[in-house]
């Protein structure tokens, strides 16, 4: 297996990304817009929060699901006994922000997501004539009015020894959007199943962007692009005394996109959220 590491800005980007996108699910992007230091920044006001007593004023809501997400009401994999170790917040730009942060969140929700539209362009150019024919839609114009793009900003404590026994950051999941787009992880951790099923390591260097197909993508596009199972191991050594933070962009269809002809975007989203355990 192997993830390419695409230079956003080369002549060659979109069809380098569509290829490692159908070969393994990811692709690494580099030399993209998005300024490392206000990721960093951003990094730094979240950590502040989570270790905030006043996090508590921003609690989510089951029905809207934006808002904060505490260890207590993390999500469980599908598959698994107990939740995630993890903690987050969901930030729609419509939705609930905390008041006590800057802006900076806002700024790096927009370039994500503009960048995140960008990479949907370079999906839809590579797709195979009788797979856009097929399409409810373009995907370029199922994203248009969509009020579900999501970013999410995680915290991984660190680890105790106390854990319930089996718990992990991030148990093994597929995504349940278009695309993701993630910043890279203030640590490594981030692991993908390939064709074998063996897990391997997510090579994304401080600054770049791992980006993964969702669930979806592969429902609307026939299975052409098939969304890969991913999580995110326990650490072993010195830094699993040390939190973790990472920033996915999701990229949401409008509810009423047809993803089948028995599904809809919002019917999908809701069926998901249920079986994580996150909404009733």
């Amino acid at each position: 297996m192997s993830i390419l590491q695409v230079d956003f800005k080369a002549a060659n980007a979109s069809t380098e990304f569509a290829k490692s996108l159908k070969e393994t699910g990811f692709a690494v992007i580099k030399n993209h817009p998005i300024d490392y230091q206000l990721v960093l920044d951003v990094f730094k006001e979240w950590e502040g929060f989570f270790n905030s007593t006043y996090k508590q004023d921003y609690l989510f809501d089951r029905e809207t699901q934006d808002g904060f997400f505490p260890m207590s009401v993390s999500e469980t994999a599908v598959g698994y006994s107990v939740k995630d170790i993890k903690e987050f917040y969901h930030y729609y730009p419509w939705g609930k922000f905390p008041s006590q942060l800057s802006d900076k969140s806002k700024q790096l929700q927009k370039q994500m997501q503009e960048i995140a539209s960008t990479l949907l362009v370079w999906v839809e150019e590579n797709l195979p004539a009788d797979i856009k024919q097929n399409l409810s839609e373009p995907l370029t114009n199922m994203i248009e009015g969509s009020k579900g793009n999501l970013m999410r900003i995680l915290h991984y404590p660190p680890l105790t020894g106390q854990e319930t026994e089996g718990a992990v950051r991030a148990g093994a999941h597929g995504d349940i959007n278009l695309l993701t787009v993630l910043v890279a992880a203030s640590q490594s951790g981030l692991q993908l199943k390939d064709s074998t099923g063996k897990w391997v390591d997510v090579p994304v260097d401080p600054g770049m962007l791992a980006i993964n197909i969702g669930d979806m993508l592969e429902l609307a596009t026939n299975g052409y692009f098939k969304s890969t199972l991913h999580q995110v191991v326990n650490p072993t050594d010195e830094t699993r005394h040390k939190s973790r933070y990472s920033i996915p962009l999701f990229l949401h269809p409008r509810d009423d996109v047809k993803l089948s002809a028995d599904k809809t975007a919002g019917q999908f989203l809701h069926e998901r959220l249920v079986a994580l355990g996150v909404k009733k």
